[in-house]
């Protein structure tokens, strides 16, 4: 696969005061097919460093023109106490009997590690409704089979079952590199209760690494494929993306080699790559992912060309 890169998208300047900076773990959302008018959801910051989400609407058309952008955040960081209140982050929107489900991540920052991610859900009956969360505790909350923190979700429905891939810390340490952070997989019939297996789906491979994050799953044809980012390989210490391949969805193997995509020599994505979302807009593959800074250069677009 060889992906040509179309530029940079957006990138926040305080546009708002929960939209200072930062356009991360972009999502799409296709608005209107013919026009290609796609939303894509991102992950934005506040003058204090907590997120928020909200979206700008791209003019594909147009040579990728933001045509709209989110007044209000789509959904905030919850009350003191609860398990986003350090911030709310983007993490996977699909559709299910006319309502819409945005799972996201709730950030928790804490004491004697870093910090800790579950799982959040909310749902909207249109794309253009308002979001509301569905609880105010975690849809996903750490357990025996995750019993240090989880992350970003990638959820597909096959053969009548929704399978999520997610990361999932393996340990924690006195240094953020020994978290150990992997993609493990759970399986659902309603999207609201998850049943986790347990193994590891993705490992860690490469020298040094130590964080898989944000798993995107397609299935074309009979093939799964994933892209996911990861941190560290050898003397190169920011993240790239990798890709992986699966005929049943479980096992998987990992074809970084192949993703083709990798920073520029110079501007906003010339030091990391991270974060992409892989979807096909009127036959053509696209994906969306963030640059320099974990999203704070905001986010661009390649399409694939072979």
């Amino acid at each position: 696969m060889v992906w040509e890169k179309k530029g940079q998208i957006f990138s926040p300047e305080n546009n708002f005061e929960w939209m200072i900076s930062h356009a991360a773990n972009p999502v799409p959302y296709i608005l209107d097919e013919d026009k290609q008018i796609v939303r894509v959801f991102f992950t934005c910051r506040n003058a204090k460093n907590i997120s928020h989400i909200g979206f700008v609407d791209v003019d594909f058309l147009n040579s990728f023109k933001v045509c709209n952008i989110s007044q209000k955040p789509v959904v905030q960081p919850g009350a003191l106490g609860l398990f986003d209140d350090s911030g709310s982050a983007m993490g996977y929107l699909i559709e299910k009997d006319s309502e819409i489900f945005l799972f996201y991540l709730g950030w928790n920052l804490k004491v004697t590690v870093p910090w800790l991610n579950t799982i959040g859900l909310a749902k909207a009956s249109s794309v253009n409704s308002e979001f509301k969360k569905y609880s105010m505790a975690p849809l996903l909350d750490r357990s025996n089979e995750d019993p240090y923190s989880i992350s970003y979700p990638s959820i597909l429905l096959d053969n009548g079952k929704y399978k999520m891939w997610y990361g999932s810390n393996l340990s924690w340490g006195v240094d953020q590199s020994e978290m150990q952070h992997v993609i493990k997989y759970a399986e659902s019939d309603d999207l609201i209760t998850w049943v986790r297996k347990g193994q590891v789906h993705i490992p860690l491979i490469h020298e040094n690494e130590y964080a898989l994050s944000k798993p995107w799953v397609i299935k074309s044809g009979n093939i799964f494929k994933m892209w996911y980012s990861y941190r560290a390989n050898g003397k190169i210490k920011t993240y790239r993306i990798g890709y992986a391949e699966s005929v049943d969805s479980q096992n998987w193997i990992r074809k970084d080699d192949e993703v083709n995509i990798d920073v520029s020599l110079n501007g906003w994505d010339s030091e990391m790559i991270c974060y992409p979302s892989v979807f096909t807009l009127k036959n053509k593959l696209y994906m969306l992912y963030n640059g320099n800074g974990y999203g704070k250069t905001g986010f661009g677009i390649a399409q694939l060309i072979n």
